[in-house]
C-alpha cells in the first residue's frame, strides 16, 4: 500500500488552524501541524507536531518532509518573507491553498489598504512559485467581534464606529470546511474562492445576537472614525492598519460585500450563521 500523503497545517493554533486540523483528521488525512511551540499547542490526538516558525525559512524543513500539501495562514503584516518560504515548501509540495482576503481588487495594480496589499502580494509570490494553489479568499471574520468581549463583559455596551455596516461575516468552520476540500480533493487548483456567511447584520445587529446567545442585552453605541482610530492605535495597530481598515469599513458603507453560496456550493452544507457563530462563542462574552 503507497504511502498516505501527509498535509502541513501552518497557523495550526489559530482560530481558522485548529478547525482545519480537526476537519482534515475527521476526514482520515494524515495531518502534521506547524507549532512554534508544540508542547504548548493543544492540539488533538492523531495529529502530528512540528516545530516551525515561518520568521525563520531554514526551520521548516523538517516539517515538510514527506508534505504533499500545504495549509498557509501568513502572520506578518507584509509579504517580506513569502519568497523564502515559498522556496522551501516548493522543495517538497505540489500544493498549496492559502487563506486570503476578499478585500483584494484583482484590476488594481496597488490595493487600496495595507492588509489588502500583503494578501495581494502573497498571491502574487505563490502564483510564480510553480505549485497548484487555491486562494480562498473570506469576508469579515465573525472571530473578529471577540474583539468586543472585553467591553460586553464589562458592561454589555459596545464602543465602535460605523454601527450600520453590514457584513456577512463567515464562522471559522466554514472557511476551514472550504480548506480541507481544497487540500484533500480535486478541481480547486488555480481557483480564487469567495467565501462570506450566509446573512449580512449591521453591527448593531450582531451586538444584539451576541445579547442573545448570552442571556442579557448587549447594545452597540457609535463612536467617530476618529475615536475608534485613538482607540485602535492604543490597542496596538500600526497607524497605516488602523487607517487601513476605517477606510475599508466606510467603504462598505455604501460599497457593501455580497452575500455568496460558494460554502454551501462547495461543502454541500448550509454556512452557518451569525447566530449560531454567537452560540458557539458565548461562554468568551459572558
Amino acid at each position: 500500500m503507497a504511502e498516505q500523503s501527509v498535509i502541513l497545517v501552518t497557523g495550526s493554533t489559530g482560530n481558522v488552524g485548529r478547525h482545519v486540523v480537526s476537519q482534515l483528521l475527521d476526514e482520515g488525512a494524515a495531518v502534521r501541524a506547524l507549532a512554534r511551540n508544540p508542547d504548548s499547542a493543544g492540539l488533538p490526538e492523531g495529529v502530528e507536531v512540528v516545530r516551525g516558525d515561518l520568521s525563520v525559512p531554514d526551520s521548516l524543513e523538517a516539517g515538510l518532509d514527506g508534505v504533499e500539501s500545504v495549509f498557509l495562514v501568513w502572520p506578518f503584516g507584509t509579504a517580506e518573507a513569502a519568497p523564502a518560504v515559498l522556496d522551501a515548501v516548493t522543495k517538497h509540495a505540489r500544493r498549496i491553498v492559502y487563506l486570503s482576503s476578499m478585500g483584494i481588487r484583482d484590476d488594481l495594480e496597488q490595493q487600496a489598504d495595507p492588509i489588502t496589499g500583503f494578501h495581494a502580494d502573497l498571491e502574487h509570490v505563490i502564483e510564480r512559485s510553480g505549485l497548484e494553489w487555491t486562494f480562498l479568499r473570506p469576508s469579515g471574520f465573525a472571530t473578529n467581534t471577540l474583539g468586543w468581549a472585553r467591553q460586553i463583559r464589562a458592561g454589555g455596551v459596545v464602543h465602535g464606529p460605523f454601527g450600520a455596516l453590514s457584513r456577512p461575516l463567515i464562522h471559522e468552520r466554514d472557511i476551514a470546511a472550504v480548506a480541507v476540500r481544497a487540500l484533500t480533493g480535486d478541481g480547486h487548483g488555480g481557483k480564487k474562492h469567495l467565501l462570506t456567511g450566509p446573512q449580512a447584520l449591521t453591527q448593531i445587529e450582531q451586538a444584539h445576537t451576541i445579547g442573545e446567545a448570552i442571556g442579557r442585552p448587549v447594545r452597540y453605541e457609535e463612536i467617530s472614525p476618529e475615536a475608534a482610530r485613538k482607540q485602535m492605535l492604543t490597542d496596538g495597530w500600526p497607524p497605516s492598519f488602523a487607517n487601513g481598515a476605517l477606510k475599508g469599513w466606510a467603504t462598505m458603507l455604501t460599497e457593501p460585500e455580497p452575500v455568496l453560496s460558494t460554502v454551501e456550493e462547495l461543502t454541500r452544507a448550509p454556512a452557518h450563521t451569525f447566530r449560531e457563530w454567537a452560540t458557539d462563542h458565548a461562554d468568551d462574552f459572558r
